[in-house]
């Protein structure tokens, strides 16, 4: 049986992470989210704190320069063992080896873009409109209304500086992912039912081999 593997890249607010662990719980599939530090962390022998999350800013000028340049890992030895380029690149080893070992889910971290040319994934963007990102956002935040609005804004602004640099893509462009689903209109259930009845059609109709 062929393995599900599915990404689901987020805005701040849209609950692309509760989705995922509904989803996973559903197909009875592992979840990795924040795990993926922990396991680049101990393959690399590098602190986790040194880890670049998505939201951590990427320095301008390194855009300008051109951005990401490649993703070949060097040596312990090497002076850039703990730049972020390379702590990057544990990351996304990290990733392939969890598609390898079979069906899963994965949260952010340019797993669409890093497993792009892997059979059987599906690539999922999951967003919705300011008020719903701000009213899902006050549940889990003790800030005033103003200060979470410029949480919202901010956070999306660093995953999208985050893609670019990584990807060279823009993060929100329906073209990098199998679906982009607004999960205002669909609720987290109905959206993990959108997942599901994609895979279920996918399934059905993807030329086989």
């Amino acid at each position: 049986m062929e393995k599900t593997i599915i990404t689901i890249a987020r805005q701040y607010g849209s609950g692309g992470r509760t989705v995922g662990k509904m989803l996973a719980e559903r197909l009875d599939i592992p979840y990795y989210d924040r795990e993926i530090i922990t396991m680049a962390s101990e393959d690399s022998g590098v602190n986790a704190t040194l880890f670049q999350d998505e939201k951590k800013r990427i320095d301008l000028r390194a855009l300008f320069k051109g951005g990401y340049q490649g993703d070949q890992i060097v040596s312990p030895e090497s002076a850039g063992f703990t730049r972020d380029d390379n702590l990057f690149n544990y990351q996304a080893k990290i990733i392939r080896r969890l598609a390898e070992q079979g069906s899963c889910v994965i949260i952010g971290r340019c797993a669409d873009h890093i497993l792009r040319t892997v059979p059987g994934v599906t690539r999922v963007f999951v967003y919705a409109p300011d008020d719903f990102c701000l009213r899902e956002a006050m549940k889990v935040n003790s800030l005033p209304e103003r200060e979470v609005i410029r949480l919202i804004a901010k956070t999306d602004d660093y995953r999208a500086r985050y893609y670019k640099y990584y990807t060279g893509k823009e993060w929100k462009n329906a073209r990098n992912y199998d679906l982009s689903l607004n999960s205002a209109k669909l609720g987290f259930d109905g959206t993990v039912e959108a997942i599901l009845a994609y895979l279920k059609v996918r399934e059905q109709y993807e030329p086989k081999d």
